[in-house]
């Protein structure tokens, strides 16, 4: 069996695997509004809040659109706290929509730097939101998002849109303590389910904004989604399939509890970097207080060929890892630990490792 050591999707377990087979049911029927419900409020304890969170048939990318058409209008001043190749993403989508986007980015392997951070919101007073990324897969860096949201909420009262895309239900994030307006996720990360669904929260602030929007919006308009909740249906056909699973998922995270979650990836992340740089290599992360719960960017030595490296292993020993992207294209490898993993399949990579560099 391949061993699936990418950030997104990931390996399914047997339980939800077979959840994907039941029968179909009626999408607007009682049994699916029962479902619905109930899947909605066991995500709002896992993104630990009592905002509003709806379920889109989407990618996590479906979210950031939503996140940023249902707050902003065209010529808004936004500012985008970049530290990775998804983070320049979500500015891009600000940016095709027609919002005015200021970049501020942050060198690979480094965090946001706060002061930094506060000095571009001094600077500009009319910016109305700050998009940041928690969790940026690409480079393996977790920002400070609480360190964050002090500043962006307490100081300067913006509009905070994260994208928790791979950090929710895997990694630390308070979305109420916090205050942040929207959070997106999708399925494919550590709620251990196939792509397919993404959730999004929605504060009170960003139903404030959402009043004044006049960006384009119909699949992704969230004013139909909180009409059509209120009937217990979803707006448009949802992959009903994945919201079996999703229900399964929830019960299993709610069960473990989110401590001993996040424990469970700390746990991995640090056996997955100690024997990394046992084997002599560098993380991408500039420390290890920074570097990332659910995924681990190494740096590909000079005398190796990055693209050469990941498909050795994927025909040589079965196991999938991940290359970087944009700039770090062969520059790294990153090996995915979120969800469900055993450290007998990170001690796999790190013997095919082992055995790659000695060759």
């Amino acid at each position: 069996m391949t061993n699936i050591r990418l950030p997104g999707p990931i390996p399914l377990p047997e339980n939800i695997r077979k959840s994907l087979s039941k029968q179909m049911i009626n999408h607007r029927g009682p049994d699916y509004k029962t479902l619905l419900y109930r899947n909605t409020e066991n995500l709002k304890k896992i993104f630990c809040t009592s905002n509003d969170i709806y379920i889109l048939t989407a990618s996590g990318t479906g979210a950031l659109e939503a996140a940023i058409t249902n707050t902003l209008s065209p010529g808004d001043k936004v500012l985008c706290a970049s530290i990775g190749n998804f983070g320049e993403r979500f500015g891009e989508i600000a940016k095709s929509f027609g919002a005015n986007v200021t970049m501020l980015s942050f060198e690979a392997g480094h965090d946001v730097d706060l002061d930094t951070l506060r000095n571009a919101l001094q600077k500009d007073p009319t910016i109305k939101a700050v998009l940041v990324t928690h969790n940026e897969t690409n480079t393996g860096v977790t920002n400070n998002l609480k360190a964050i949201s002090a500043i962006v909420k307490k100081e300067f009262n913006k509009l905070l849109l994260v994208d928790g895309i791979s950090s929710v239900c895997s990694i630390p994030l308070e979305t109420d303590k916090w205050q942040c307006d929207v959070v997106t996720s999708a399925s494919q990360k550590g709620w251990v389910l196939p792509p397919g669904l993404a959730f999004i929260s929605f504060s009170k602030e960003a139903w404030d904004s959402y009043s004044t929007s006049k960006m384009p919006k119909y699949y992704f308009d969230l004013g139909q989604y909180k009409k059509y909740y209120e009937m217990g249906q979803p707006p448009w056909t949802p992959a009903i399939s994945i919201m079996f699973s999703l229900d399964l998922s929830l019960t299993n995270l709610i069960d473990e509890g989110l401590e001993n979650i996040f424990k469970r990836h700390e746990s991995i992340a640090n056996l997955t970097r100690t024997q990394i740089e046992k084997l002599g290599l560098k993380l991408l992360p500039v420390n290890h207080e920074v570097a990332s719960n659910t995924v681990t960017a190494v740096r590909v030595p000079p005398s190796i060929n990055g693209s050469d490296l990941i498909s050795t292993l994927r025909t040589k020993n079965d196991i999938e890892l991940a290359g970087g992207y944009g700039e770090l294209k062969d520059k790294i490898f990153r090996i995915g630990h979120m969800g469900i993993v055993s450290e007998s399949e990170i001690n796999e990579v790190i013997e095919a490792l082992r055995i790659y560099l000695n060759n």
